[in-house]
């Protein structure tokens, strides 16, 4: 296990020449690159300097990490300046409401263009030197939860740490601090240890405050190591992890969708730390006591779910756990509260490995880091004492903080495929490729399947997969599947695009291997892909086959049987498939695109084969259609996109041209 360790490099600093913003975004980025110290924006960093005004005046301020920034990318305007005469003078009401303390920090504000300070931001304030820095260290977390926590902390710091019993951030927390601090002589403390939340640093320049915060960390290290508690291999093992059953995981992501309410992506992990933990024999006992930290509640929830039997188990655990969230909500609810989706985030399968859910690929990879680091302090904890954490009342304020249910109550901002999962075959060109980038742009996880190895780089996004894969494989394509639904969780719309185009000739001409690889690719590598994902879709939400024929299905030219016959055949495949559908709530549908010449099918020699079959041009071949229009690959993709969406969900059985209006057709 790795241990946190200095990443100060004096090169790298002497870059910022001294300049005191170069330096606080330097050390901010260092803090956010240890995942030991933050996950996913969580800590946050300040520095005090005057503000310069329009006159010239300058204004003691405080640059805090605004609002929806990381640490480990923030840029210098990711600090918010606040007025230092107005922070240190709000510990000294009475009372103060969350919603009208971030009022008051805006008004405080010296720039209106910069995101919205902490919540933080007056302890910041408080403590009196240039740099302060706040992380939500794992091992000092770990420490206070346990039940021995607060007099192992004095036992590791001392006099030199400032113990602050739990308080709610914001407000509450910053009067605390300062009640606690009158006549407290700074120079004497080198941090404060706030109970079951984490530790703040501080220092004149920026090494000093960052190197204090490895420092007291590091101790923090060292009592661990002391109690043989610290170095648990969990990283790697040396046994190879048999893989999950991929429908028993789509299975898991059907029932977890239907408790959410939304579609959800489901990340799946039996890697060898989430094996280890998965098989303790006191899981049900240690895994529901609580988070890390409070503010994981926002993104895991305050304890996982278990499925006791994975396979078959997942629609009854998953219904007890949203019967336990909502007895939960309705022991701690205040009138004005509004219940969140009850969902699990992280979902325990006992002697397997865990998976975790979110409404995208973002949300699920930041609960898994969640519930890797959430996992290792369990297991630490049990080495020497036992995990505890805050009590179910104090991490339900946090969970239903006024400002997460201001956001709620204003709600908007999802896209329409946000959660939904599409394989799409043929992903590495043409409409393919098109499809792909029409469902990422809405916010689908995509699995491209393509012969060519440049499918895996069409796109860079961690919502997209692409797999090299021979169709006609049936083991590829199995492993394929499977690995969309450890990936993502399962398959909601299945394109069935791939294919290729033969040679024009007439029928008599055909030569018989020019026959059989047209069938086998355009037909029947469908078909064989489509037997193999039907369980997936039968578990997906709101699913949808979407097969991408041809104009030559209903209305056939000549010299072009070999891929005519096919395509119709695959056409009739989801007729069939409709009718066989239905009962699942699968529905299918197919678009015959024609003279799409953005592709990778319309080679020179095909269009101009194809134009003197008509006798004519290459350019009127390209414009033969009623509107006179252009037919691209992008064109087909939306229209896809529209019948895979909430304006198609009452139609199946359905053939749509895309081709601009044709005479044998209309």
């Amino acid at each position: 296990v790795k241990m946190v360790y200095s990443r100060w490099n004096d090169e790298e600093a002497a870059k910022c020449n001294g300049e005191l913003f170069a330096l606080r975004v330097y050390t901010s980025r260092l803090i956010g690159s240890d995942d030991d110290l933050v996950l996913h924006g969580g800590g946050n960093t300040s520095v005090k300097a005057p503000y310069k005004d329009i006159f010239g005046n300058e204004i003691p301020a405080l640059y805090v990490k605004g609002s929806g920034w990381d640490l480990a990318t923030i840029e210098k305007q990711g600090f918010a300046p606040v007025r230092m005469d107005i922070l240190l003078k709000l510990p000294d009401l009475a009372t103060l409401s969350d919603t009208d303390l971030v009022t008051i920090q805006k008004q405080a504000m010296l720039d209106p263009n910069a995101p919205g300070p902490s919540i933080e931001t007056i302890l910041h304030a408080l403590i009196p030197y240039t740099f302060v820095d706040h992380s939500h260290s794992d091992t000092v977390c770990l420490v206070t939860n346990t039940p021995e926590g607060e007099k192992f902390i004095k036992e590791i710091y001392g006099d030199k740490a400032l113990i602050v019993p739990y308080c709610m951030p914001g407000f509450v927390l910053a009067k605390k601090v300062k009640e606690m601090t009158v006549g407290v002589d700074w120079a004497k403390l080198d941090c404060i240890i706030l109970l079951n939340h984490g530790i703040f640093t501080w220092g004149n320049d920026a090494k000093t405050s960052y190197e204090n915060m490895i420092a007291n960390v590091k101790k923090a290290e060292d009592f661990l190591k002391s109690k043989q508690a610290y170095f648990e291999s969990l990283e790697s093992g040396s046994e190879a992890c048999e893989k999950l059953d991929p429908v028993a995981i789509a299975k898991i992501r059907k029932e977890v969708s239907t408790a959410a309410g939304v579609p959800m992506v489901v990340k799946a992990n039996n890697g060898y730390a989430a094996k280890t933990f998965a098989s303790l024999p006191d899981l049900s006992k240690v895994s529901q006591v609580g988070t890390l930290t409070p503010d994981h509640i926002i993104q895991t929830k305050r304890v996982p779910a278990i499925i006791h039997d994975y396979q078959t188990g997942a629609e009854q655990d998953v219904k007890s756990y949203v019967s336990e969230y909502e007895a939960y909500f309705n022991r701690n609810r205040k009138p004005e509260h509004k219940m969140l989706d009850p969902a699990p985030r992280w979902i325990l399968l006992p002697g397997k490995g865990w998976c975790t859910a979110g409404i995208g690929v973002k949300q699920t990879k930041i609960n898994d880091d969640i519930a890797k680091h959430t996992s290792r302090a369990i297991m630490w904890a049990g080495k020497f004492s036992c995990y505890c954490c805050l009590g179910e009342k104090d991490l339900f304020d946090v969970e239903y903080w006024e400002l997460e249910q201001a956001k709620l109550r204003k709600g908007g901002g999802r896209k329409d495929f946000d959660g939904k999962v599409a394989v799409v075959t043929g992903g590495a060109s043409g409409i393919g490729k098109a499809v792909v980038k029409a469902f990422l742009d809405a916010g689908a996880c995509v699995v491209a399947l393509d012969i060519n190895p440049e499918v895996s780089t069409v796109f860079k996004s961690p919502a997209f997969l692409g797999i090299k894969c021979d169709l006609t494989d049936a083991e590829a394509v199995k492993d394929a599947l499977s690995t969309c639904a450890h990936c993502f969780g399962g398959v909601d719309i299945l394109v069935l695009n791939a294919g290729i185009l033969p040679k024009s000739a007439p029928i008599e001409e055909i030569e018989p291997e020019q026959w059989d690889r047209s069938m086998q690719v355009n037909l029947t590598a469908s078909q064989r892909l489509l037997t193999a994902t039907i369980p997936y879709l039968k578990l997906g939400v709101d699913p949808c086959l979407i097969i991408v024929g041809t104009k030559n299905a209903p209305a056939p030219g000549r010299g072009m049987s070999c891929y005519s016959v096919a395509k119709a055949a695959l056409t009739q495949l989801g007729r069939i498939a409709a009718l066989e559908l239905a009962p699942h709530g699968v529905r299918v549908n197919t678009v015959h695109p024609d003279a799409v010449f953005d592709t990778g099918l319309w080679s020179e020699e095909v269009l101009k084969t194809r134009a003197a079959a008509y006798n004519l041009t290459v350019d009127q071949y390209k414009r033969r259609n009623l509107l006179k229009a252009e037919i691209t690959s992008h064109d087909v993709a939306r229209v896809v996109r529209s019948l895979a969406g909430p304006d198609f969900y009452k139609v199946t059985g359905a053939q749509l041209p895309v081709n601009g209006g044709d005479e044998r057709t209309v």
